[in-house]
């Protein structure tokens, strides 16, 4: 039996379980990643890597329309544990030797599945008055997560893929495991479709409740879309994800030629380097901002530009592991409320799952074109490519709190 939301404290049993078994999930992840990309290198595919980034996050942008609806349909700590299972046989077939990308791909389908549920859960667990603060708190387990994963993975990887492998195998089991530890939530909005109709057959049974999911997610796009606060989230948080996607490539190219260092170890160090900055920013919102005030947030996003210009001409260890803690700083103040904003809106709308669902879809579309044009563009300097990397996220920031200051919508 679990409290009313109003009641329950932040620091609860259910939450708990939430914050440990994304801690594992999201460890394992990233893990994964490094893990992934120390794979193909040493096969000699480095041009697979950016495709690495795109093969996880297809299934965000094609199973967009599904996994909301999956999410809100069932108990969300369930859907976290057979979305985990997903996540655990992408990487057991990628240790077996099937082909890397599509075993990461495998991988991504788990994750497409996961992000509703564990996101949307907290606005079952909490209500507005704490979902900024558990948000920072989700928020700051899965960059602690994804700092350990990344310097543990990093370390494995340059010792053993087989070692690495059964690491990231073994976590994704853990937090599998703790899924079972999330209280069975109702759903927010259980599956319904019309009866079957007399002669209808399977197969065209599947496509009517495919296009029935379909045409509710593009229900729920358009509803979010419309309403001025959700519309500032899905923006907001396509801009940072896509910004973040594309610096974690990027720091796999520019540490080499900026700095001189060419181990896996030092971009996943630098990379831990942001997750730490990440943690403080998003813990600076749960203290500073509050769903009334989401404005603030904006502070945080301005930032981001002229801290990546200035990262991209560091030449020094200590300068850049600076920058990267601030850029990574920035991100969480700015991130974090967006992430509550939308929670609660979609919430009281359309569901969280279906929002959330929304969200992943908006923000994969954005990772996809960031991470695309960094692809066609590998050819030109990385120091210029940061650079003009830099320029794309300032004008895209300033474009955001123009249009959040002008319109009144």
């Amino acid at each position: 039996m679990t409290s009313p939301i109003e009641d329950r404290p932040l620091l609860s049993l259910p939450m708990g379980a939430v914050l440990l078994a994304q801690f594992f999930s999201a460890f394992a992840d990233n893990a994964l990643l490094i893990t992934a990309i120390a794979l193909v290198k040493s096969a000699g595919h480095l041009g697979w890597i950016p495709l690495l980034q795109a093969f996880f996050v297809i299934p965000f942008i094609l199973l967009a329309p599904f996994v909301g609806a999956l999410a809100d349909a069932f108990p969300k700590g369930r859907v976290m544990l057979f979305a985990n299972g997903l996540k655990l046989t992408g990487a057991a077939a990628m240790a077996a030797g099937l082909h890397p990308l599509l075993c990461y791909g495998m991988a991504g389908i788990g994750a497409a599945a996961y992000s509703p549920a564990k996101y949307g859960i907290l606005s079952q667990l909490f209500g507005p008055e704490k979902l900024v603060k558990a948000n920072g708190m989700l928020e700051g387990s899965t960059i602690v997560a994804i700092l350990l994963g990344v310097l543990v993975g990093g370390w494995l990887a340059d010792q053993s893929l087989s070692w690495a492998f059964t690491g990231v195998i073994g976590f994704y089991t853990l937090a599998a495991l703790i899924n079972l530890l999330i209280p069975r939530l109702p759903p927010e909005h259980p599956f319904t479709s019309p009866p079957p109709q007399a002669g209808e057959g399977l197969g065209e049974r599947g496509l009517f409740i495919a296009a029935d999911l379909l045409r509710q997610f593009l229900d729920s796009l358009r509803s979010l879309w419309r309403d001025r606060d959700t519309r500032f989230s899905l923006l907001g948080t396509s801009l940072f994800w896509g910004t973040g996607s594309t610096l974690r490539l990027l720091l796999f190219a520019w540490v080499p030629v900026a700095l001189g260092i060419a181990s896996n170890q030092m971009p996943a160090n630098l990379m831990g380097v942001v997750s730490i900055g990440i943690v403080i920013g998003a813990a600076l919102a749960g203290l500073l901002i509050r769903l009334e005030n989401v404005n603030r947030a904006l502070i945080g996003g301005l930032l981001l530009g002229p801290l990546v210009l200035l990262f991209a001409q560091q030449t020094t260890l200590i300068p850049t592991a600076l920058l990267l803690a601030a850029i990574g700083a920035a991100g969480g103040l700015f991130v974090v409320p967006l992430n509550a904003l939308l929670q609660e809106r979609g919430h009281r709308s359309v569901g969280a799952g279906h929002a959330l669902a929304v969200q992943n879809l908006w923000e994969n579309l954005v990772m996809l074109a960031f991470v695309g044009a960094y692809a066609l563009l590998e050819q030109v300097p990385v120091v210029n490519l940061a650079m003009g990397f830099g320029g794309v996220v300032l004008v895209g920031m300033s474009a955001l709190a123009w249009g959040r200051r002008n319109r009144r919508d």
